[in-house]
């Protein structure tokens, strides 16, 4: 059985150890992020949300929990409710992070770290929910078609070694 629930300062370690994961595999979809380089960083930025009740963990309970390692944690999503400074005519909630493990994959497990944080994003006051998901994961994109979310704003890219920049 695999519980969500708010992830504390003994989580950060594991979680940041998943960050890690998470980055190195988002580099086959063109992410630009150095998952180890960035592991301290990743570290003070999870124990932030942390300690502001930002952080959600996916533990499993039981026998499952010796399988798992890592305090049974097989996934974490991190999130918050924007603060701009910027006025807008809607609160936008953001889901930063969302991480499962492969080996617990297509278990729900995602989806009810998504509802969780949606749940509490909702409670915190905001009207939207927003996050990034890299344009070449296709599994991605599919399963936040699944839960509602449709493309917002879409960011470009081009190299400055590309062939049509003009240098004056």
């Amino acid at each position: 059985m695999v519980v969500v629930e708010l992830g504390s300062t003994a989580d950060v370690d594991a979680v940041a150890d998943l960050w890690v994961e998470l980055a190195d595999g988002q580099r086959d979809f063109g992410s630009h992020l150095l998952a180890g380089e960035n592991r301290d960083r990743v570290t003070e930025a999870v124990a932030r949300s942390a300690v502001a009740g930002e952080l959600l963990v996916a533990r499993a309970e039981g026998d499952e929990m010796a399988r798992t390692g890592r305090d049974g944690i097989v996934g974490f999503l991190t999130f918050a409710v924007e603060s701009d400074t910027y006025e807008q005519d809607v609160t936008r909630g953001v889901v930063q992070n969302i991480y499962v493990v492969p080996d617990a994959r297509s278990e729900g497990i995602g989806s009810d770290l998504l509802a969780e944080a949606e749940r509490r994003i909702a409670a915190g006051g905001a009207d939207a929910v927003s996050l990034d998901v890299m344009a070449d994961n296709d599994a991605a994109r599919r399963f936040y078609r699944r839960h509602g979310y449709s493309p917002h704003r879409v960011k470009l890219e081009k190299s400055v070694e590309s062939d049509t920049l003009t240098k004056e």
